[in-house]
């Protein structure tokens, strides 16, 4: 008797325990009909640089009824509206029933579906749910905007440019570059220049030039050639007036966290037209440094407070050690120090250090993402890479020598002469170069 009551207990409690999961599931169970409802603060946004930093757009969603107490994932599309969002560009917003876009942001997401800037375009954006590893679990309906986007890029380049055998392409150009200014027929052009004469034109055609006859700062049409020595200049063309002028100028880091120390000459700064500033991509040490003019004391400036406004005089700039992005705004007198993790160079026999460095280091393309140059560089017949932060751990060769970088691929051959290099690492996934006669 005593082992049947035992035996009916057991299977009480069996099924009282199969009962119970059995519960368990069926609180559990995913309502797969539970939606979302997407809305936006805004349908048309015209989005403007000076507002970065600033929210442009806010999403909100309201929260799915999944049958239980989950805990989703959200994640926002955009894309072109009627694109299905087959190319859309994917956020992830977490688990909060929120999200907002700032205007930097906003504008970068314009630039990756490659809309132009200052068109106003139509966009579908839409909120998608997920719980644990399911599969889609909500999506919401689909809400249209219209945004204005904005170029992050400047355009001050003008038909004007400077031609003779001063300039580094001599009287068959092309002509180095006027740039545009703040005031209207004034244009200005940042050069270096060979002693020799050079004459301004139009277009890069000799249908519309100009030189100075007498020398006098007068510009006569077909007028003489421009004496000048070798240096670095800043030229002045004033179209409305016919009058220009030519300075020795330029801008340059001092310090002895700069490769030069307090003595100079002063590490230079090139200027950038996409953004009407001055700039370089240089190793720097622990220490301090200043920027300066015409590597002279007589005008230099510093930061005193160290809150990135600059001051004539100021104090100087404590530095720690990495590779920067170094720009100065002259026109509001400020500057920033952008850590840069790989500063990329030219290695190998053909090079002008050869293969044990240092590297010959490219220029960073401002406007473009990625993009590496070095125009007019001499080599010599031999082999060369590419490589990062002058060491063998990050490197480009070329098996097929076809013009796609391979990761410690191939050296690449080369015949003597002067080359303008570009090396584009904008597509991870498809690194490549370019080496075109100078």
């Amino acid at each position: 008797m005593k082992n049947i009551v035992s035996k009916i207990l057991s299977i009480m409690l069996v099924c009282l325990a199969l009962y119970s999961c059995t519960t368990d599931d069926v609180d559990t169970v995913l309502n797969d009909t539970a939606t979302t409802a997407l809305s936006t603060s805004a349908s048309d946004v015209v989005l403007l640089k000076e507002n970065e930093g600033t929210t442009a757009l806010t999403l909100n969603w309201t929260e799915p009824d999944y049958g239980y107490n989950a805990i989703p994932k959200y994640t926002v599309y955009f894309d072109v509206a009627g694109n299905n969002f087959q190319n859309a560009v994917i956020k992830d917003a977490g688990n909060t029933l929120e999200y907002a876009v700032a205007t930097e942001n906003l504008n970068t997401i314009l630039q990756t579906l490659e809309i132009e800037p200052n068109t106003p375009t139509a966009l579908d954006l839409k909120v998608v749910s997920t719980v644990g590893t399911s599969q889609v679990a909500a999506v919401s309906n689909t809400e249209a905007i219209t945004v204005t986007g904005y170029a992050n890029v400047l355009d001050l380049s003008t038909n004007w440019g400077l031609v003779g055998d001063a300039t580094v392409n001599g009287w068959d150009g092309p002509d180095m570059p006027f740039y545009q200014t703040s005031e209207a027929d004034v244009f200005v052009a940042y050069v270096t220049l060979k002693t020799g004469e050079f004459k301004i034109r139009q277009d890069n055609s000799w249908d519309v030039n100009y030189g100075d006859t007498g020398a006098d700062g007068t510009l006569e049409a077909g007028g003489d050639n421009i004496k000048v020595d070798a240096g670095t200049y800043k030229v002045t063309f004033n179209q409305g007036t016919l009058t220009y002028t030519i300075e020795a100028y330029t801008w340059g880091l001092v310090g002895d966290a700069t490769p030069n120390g307090w003595d100079g000459p002063d590490t230079p700064l090139t200027y950038d037209p996409t953004s009407d500033q001055w700039r370089a991509i240089v190793a720097l040490t622990a220490g301090e440094m200043k920027f300066r003019r015409n590597n002279d004391w007589a005008f230099n400036y510093g930061d005193t407070g160290n809150d990135g406004s600059l001051e004539d005089g100021g104090d100087n700039i404590p530095v720690t050690a990495g590779n920067y992005l170094v720009t100065l705004n002259l026109n509001d007198l400020t500057y920033t120090l952008e850590p840069i993790e790989k500063l990329w160079g030219l290695v190998g026999d053909a090079t002008p250090n050869g293969w044990d460095g240092p590297d010959t280091l490219l220029s960073m393309d401002y406007a473009q993402e990625g993009v590496w140059y070095i125009n007019g560089v001499s080599l010599t017949t031999g082999e060369m890479k590419f490589r990062a932060n002058n060491d063998w751990g990050i490197n480009y060769g070329d098996d097929g020598n076809d013009g796609n970088l391979d990761d410690g691929g191939a050296n690449i051959p080369i015949t003597a002469g002067n080359y303008n290099i570009v090396l584009d690492l904008s597509d991870d996934s498809n690194p490549m170069y370019t080496i075109s006669a100078n």
